[in-house]
């Protein structure tokens, strides 16, 4: 059965009972962006429970303490959908997070700080709605295997796919049938190269199940690589989705005794996992990126596009937030770090699609990846976007050569910036550009600063301090 969209607690209700839902799963998402969830039984669920239901936030890293643990979750009835891996009828309901210390909407909730992105957006008088279109690309492998002792790091990945594995005896049930698409030579081969198709096409399935509108379906670059797309929608609707795919890619692969990962960088010397975000704004059913400047942009989209280059470091911490992401925004591997844009030229970090009318008219901005989580993703980005629109920033001159082929000398002399190398300089760009993305109180001072202990502590310093495999290689000798 497909899920609907709903306009309103009504039809909610109405649906549930139509289709015997007998659980209730309230979800929430966390600063990291990880789903959290808790069910109520449908007999203990009223109209009143859609005012507010009680949880422990002392128990979610980084929000509350424990003598102010009792908090709220609003349920938005917004991107309800059934759950199609509950083996009981299920409705999945998404939740913002109430602060009753303090009476307002809680500012650490990821999903209540995109809201009041958007409301911010209509204060300044620009446009009354953003929209993003994300593609999530992702891996399916066959099994993970990690250690993480004091004195043993590994990890090892497989998959039917990869190339290592052209000469292992009885891989697959006793056989071993080739057909393997290679480092980098997974981009659209057919079966039984793309060993995938039929796996991603039940995804495809699901996520229309539960009310995603698919469009472009294929393997991508890399080994056991792959990407689905899915149509645009608000900053917020935007976001869920994002969740909405990647727990049905993670779901339907464990159906099928397979893992899904969408972190940016998991196989050395292949490409990694991107999420690539188009962005356009808009006021009174009218797209302002639409225009007669380069490529068909209006003025008003080149200053969001020089507001977000400028910025694209201090966004950083938002939009590429783990410290693998920057295994990623390396040379060689389509990943595009330099900071300038181009119209069709994948090899920028802004690429202006090539589109067949103004309402399609928007920028691509392609150096974020899915360890982002999206509500603060998305909002960093139109922060930095509206901040280049009040001060008017020109992006420059586009750049239409490959830009790959650059070394860094020409990158130096032409004064292109890069993105940050590591998490921990993009952290710290994002603190000394704070005062952008704290416009309007979209994030608060307290949230900025409980975000970035939030990184050093379960991110930079732990992974600054782990000795890696490759450092016994360069090191032991010495």
């Amino acid at each position: 059965m497909t899920t609907p969209k709903f306009n309103g607690w009504k039809e909610v209700l109405d649906f549930a009972k139509k289709n015997s839902v007998l659980f209730y799963d309230f979800r929430f998402t966390d600063i990291g962006g990880a789903w959290h969830h808790v069910s109520y039984h449908v007999d203990s669920v009223s109209e009143e429970s859609f005012q507010g239901l009680p949880f422990d936030g002392s128990s979610i890293n980084k929000w509350q303490p424990i003598n102010k643990s009792d908090m709220q979750l609003i349920p938005d009835w917004q991107g309800a959908f059934l759950d199609p891996f509950t083996a009981d009828t299920t409705l999945v309901i998404f939740c913002d997070v109430y602060d009753i210390y303090k009476n307002q909407m809680y500012e650490k909730c990821p999903r209540s700080i995109a809201k009041k992105a958007t409301e911010y957006l209509k204060t300044t008088g620009v446009g009354d709605t953003a929209y993003f279109g994300p593609e999530n690309e992702f891996f399916i492998f066959d099994s993970i295997r990690v250690r993480d002792d004091i004195n043993c790091q590994y990890y090892e990945i497989d998959s039917n796919e990869g190339s290592w594995n052209t000469a292992t005896a009885n891989y697959n049930e006793g056989h071993n049938l080739g057909h393997r698409p290679g480092t980098k030579g997974g981009y659209f081969p057919v079966s039984p190269r793309d060993s995938q198709v039929d796996l991603r096409a039940e995804i495809v399935k699901v996520l229309h199940q539960i009310g995603l509108e698919t469009f472009v379906v294929h393997h991508e670059v890399a080994q056991a690589q792959g990407e689905i797309g899915v149509k645009f929608g608000t900053l917020v609707e935007a976001a869920d989705n994002v969740q909405k795919l990647k727990y049905v890619v993670k779901n339907v692969a464990k159906r099928h005794g397979k893992t899904a990962t969408f972190m940016p960088k998991p196989l050395y010397g292949d490409n990694g996992n991107g999420m690539h975000v188009h962005q356009s704004i808009w006021k009174n059913g009218e797209n302002l990126f639409a225009g007669d400047e380069y490529q068909g942009l209006s003025q008003t989209a080149l200053h969001y596009i020089g507001g977000v280059l400028k910025y694209a470091r201090a966004i950083a911490a938002f939009s590429n937030a783990s410290t693998n992401s920057y295994k990623r925004l390396i040379p060689g591997f389509e990943a595009p770090s330099i900071l300038t844009y181009s119209a069709q030229n994948r090899s920028a970090s802004c690429r202006i699609p090539y589109v067949g009318s103004s309402k399609a008219k928007r920028a691509e901005f392609r150096f974020p990846d899915s360890t982002a989580n999206p509500y603060l993703c998305f909002s960093a980005m139109m922060m930095a976007g509206l901040k280049g629109i009040a001060d008017k920033i020109d992006p420059g001159k586009p750049m239409e050569e490959d830009l790959f082929e650059l070394s860094l000398d020409e990158i130096r002399e032409k004064g292109i910036q890069q993105m940050p190398h590591t998490l921990r300089r993009a952290v710290e760009t994002m603190l000394e550009n704070r005062s952008v993305f704290e416009e309007g109180e979209v994030f608060t001072k307290e949230f900025i600063n409980t975000y970035k202990a939030f990184k050093f502590e379960t991110e930079i310093w732990p992974w600054e301090a782990r000795p890696h495999p490759f450092e016994f290689l360069s090191t032991y000798s010495c």
